[in-house]
This record gives structure tokens, sequence and C-alpha cells, in this order.
């Protein structure tokens, strides 16, 4: 599986996951843009030299990829990230939102700079991201875009206290992801999402991990973001070098929206009473 003559915009790529993710694709041909504004643990602050390190590393490999240290949070930040990538490679072929971080803060604590930063990597930059990148995909001959969300947002039995921030982020781009790849069918923009789990940083993980190995989900984002894919609005979950795709399904015979095929109930007293059944259709 080989990109030579494409060209990939990853974020969130000097270290961790997306630094995996960028490594194999140029080593497998692919002009890179290794993105990241160099945050702390919690979205704060910048370190210029986190990218432009990152960069150098992989171009005395021989690798074709520069770096790019600017913040997404605006979209004038999106733009001159995707304005680099053209100006360098002169197309954009792949973009990969991998850029985020995890913050724990208990609703009734909830900071307003600690939800903005949340919303801003979250929300906000893969909206901009799209919006800026969308006319250059058009021009792709297999234009994907790979989305983050997480299973402590899918899941209520991995939910954890405190990253009630964190979850709408990673939710959101599952409505992202289910928007745009309609948006994009009729041009062949694929967008699809990975749902990760790998000791990084994030973690507190400084040292090579025993399990939960960050490049042991790398396989599948590189599938997500090749030719071969031809699938749109899955979320493809990876963990131990294991992977299985899911996506929301609608329930048989439902002909949305005026009939749900399911339990009918004219008042709050018959939803009680036929709650089991609701509950489970």
């Amino acid at each position: 599986m080989q990109f030579k003559g494409t060209t990939a915009i990853v974020t969130g790529a000097g270290r961790g996951l997306g630094w995996c993710y960028a490594e194999e694709l140029a080593r497998r041909g692919a002009n890179v843009v290794i993105s990241d504004v160099g945050a702390d643990s919690v979205g704060a602050g910048s370190d210029g030299s986190i990218a432009l390190d990152a960069a150098r590393a992989l171009q005395e490999q021989g690798l074709s990829v520069i770096g790019h240290a600017g913040d997404l949070a605006s979209q004038q930040g999106c733009e001159h990230l995707v304005n680099s990538a053209i100006e360098a490679f002169g197309q954009l072929d792949i973009l990969i939102h991998n850029a985020g971080w995890v913050g724990y803060q208990a609703i009734e604590d909830s900071d307003p700079g600690f939800i903005q930063r949340a919303l801003e990597i979250n929300v906000y930059a893969p909206i901009w991201l799209c919006k800026h990148a969308w006319k250059h995909l058009r021009q792709s001959a297999a234009p994907r875009v790979v989305l983050t969300t997480s299973d402590r947002a899918m899941y209520q039995v991995y939910a954890q206290s405190g990253l009630a921030a964190y979850a709408a982020g990673k939710m959101a781009q599952l409505g992202l992801m289910n928007a745009l790849s309609m948006e994009g069918a009729a041009d062949g923009i694929l967008v699809n999402a990975v749902s990760p789990v790998a000791k990084t940083r994030m973690w507190g993980v400084t040292q090579e991990p025993d399990e939960l190995k960050p490049q042991w989900v790398v396989p599948g984002v590189i599938y997500l973001a090749s030719a071969q894919c031809q699938d749109s609005g899955y979320v493809l979950r990876a963990s131990n070098g294991q992977f299985t795709a899911t996506r929301f399904n609608e329930n048989p015979h439902v002909s949305y929206p005026r009939d749900l095929a399911r339990v009918e109930a004219e008042s709050a007293e018959e939803v009680a009473q036929l709650w089991g059944q609701i509950r489970e259709g």
C-alpha cells in the first residue's frame, strides 16, 4: 500500500499517535505536513520546536516532510495550514485530524477557558480544516479524511468523571463524520473516524509501553487514508493491534421521521409501564 504522489496533513503529529501516522505515511511515499502547536497535556501553551523537530527527524531519513507549528484554534490558523501544504506540495489528498488532549474537570467546576480549548481542537478545528481542504480534496484521485473520536465518549461503560468537555468534543467529530461523509460522497471524499487506544503522554507515559503501543493503531489509520478504503462514515476502533469497524445503523422497517417501527405510547404513565420494552427496542 503506497502513497507516492500524495500529500497528507496530520495534526498533533509532533508526538504520540500523530507522529506514528506521519512517519508511516512518509515512509510509504507520501508528502506529509506535520502540524503541532506544541501544547501541554491540557491543551495550553505552545512550543514551535515540537513540529519542526519532528519534521527534521524524518527529513534526515530522506522523507518528504515539513513542519507546521501554527495554532488551529482559529479559522485563519486552519486555513494557513492547508495553504502551507498546497504551497509546499501543490495538492492535498489526505487530512488526518489527530490533535487533541485529555483534561479532567468536574462539571461543577467547569471553566470557560477549559471548555473553549476543548471545543477549539475537537469541534472548530476539524470544521475549519475541512472547509479549507475541501476544494483541494475534490481534485484528488483518492481524497480521504480521518477524524478522531474516543470510546470514552461513545460508550457509557467507559465514561469517566471529569471528561464532559472531552467527551462532548469527541462525539462532535462523529456528527461531523456523518455529515461530511454524505456531503463528500458526490466527489468521492471519504470521511471516517478512528477511536484509538494507546499509551502516550496523554496517559502520562514517557517510556515505550509493553501494551497498547501507538504503532499498533497505525495500520488501521493508514488503511482509512488509502485508496483501498472504499467505505465512508465508519468508526474504526483500534487497540493492541486489533480493529473493529462500526457505525450507527437504523433499526429495520423504520420510515424516518414518522415511523420508528417501535413501541407506541400515549402518556408518560404508559411510557413508564412499557419502559422495559422501549429500552430494549
